[in-house]
């Protein structure tokens, strides 16, 4: 009768320590939640949406500047909403950049036109200008001759440029090519003696508003310095104005 007792105290206390202790230790440790869907909120309303429901926001951002995409708006969200995970995880919200970010401008000269657009892509740098200039050299067929702003330069997300690039013409047996010399940061008098002196053409000449730079120097030419031209062919040019 005695060592019956003892059974049932034993089983009592087995019972007790399962029910205090180790069931509550299961289901703590077996406890999962649900993300909620956040992306697209504003992202202090996601936040508090997440810390609602037990988990904490981290705001991290996104790997490049977006254009016309508010700075405050959730992308992203990792974990992903619906999955289960452990109360108080972390959910990493993505969101757009403030301010667009500002790198060295790529040394694009010498690439294929292929190469320099997508480089270009890379870093949300827009190509809207893409000129041809005739070449006797066949290596600078299709290669990029020169680019608007220069290699090296700070630029953001977004900036326009251009780009010169080569178009190999065999020159006829007889034809006379002539390299386009530079005349940038000459005055027009000036340039136009130079580019008629060596037996060029010249072309239409544009104008461009500066209140830094001296009237009628030239700060831009077409084709580019160092093209190889048909005395024919026109040399364009851009000179200052201050009105």
């Amino acid at each position: 009768m005695k060592k019956a007792g003892v059974i049932v105290l034993l089983l009592f206390g087995i019972v007790l320590l399962f029910d205090k202790l180790l069931m509550p230790l299961y289901i703590s440790q077996g406890s999962v939640k649900i993300v909620p869907d956040v992306t697209n909120m504003n992202y202090d309303n996601a936040s508090e949406k997440l810390r609602m429901a037990g988990f904490d926001a981290i705001k991290s951002y996104h790997v490049k500047y977006l254009i016309q995409v508010d700075s405050n708006v959730v992308l992203s969200q990792m974990p992903q909403a619906g999955m289960e995970v452990k109360p108080g995880r972390n959910v990493y919200l993505v969101v757009n950049r403030r301010e667009k970010p500002t790198f060295p401008m790529p040394d694009l000269v010498g690439r294929p036109e292929s190469d320099a657009r997508q480089a270009a892509a890379r870093m949300d740098i827009a190509l809207l200008g893409v000129q041809i200039s005739t070449v006797t050299n066949p290596e600078e067929n299709g290669r990029v001759l020169s680019q608007s702003i220069p290699a090296q330069t700070m630029v953001k997300s977004g900036t326009s440029a251009s780009i010169i690039v080569g178009r190999y013409e065999a020159s006829a047996q007889g034809m006379k090519k002539i390299a386009l010399p530079d005349v940038l940061g000459m005055s027009l008098a000036q340039a136009q003696e130079v580019i008629t002196g060596a037996g060029l053409t010249m072309g239409k000449i544009s104008t461009e508003y500066s209140a830094l730079l001296v009237p009628n120097t030239v700060i831009s030419q077409k084709p580019a310095v160092g093209s190889f031209l048909s005395p024919e062919q026109p040399v364009e040019l851009t000179v200052v104005t201050t009105e």
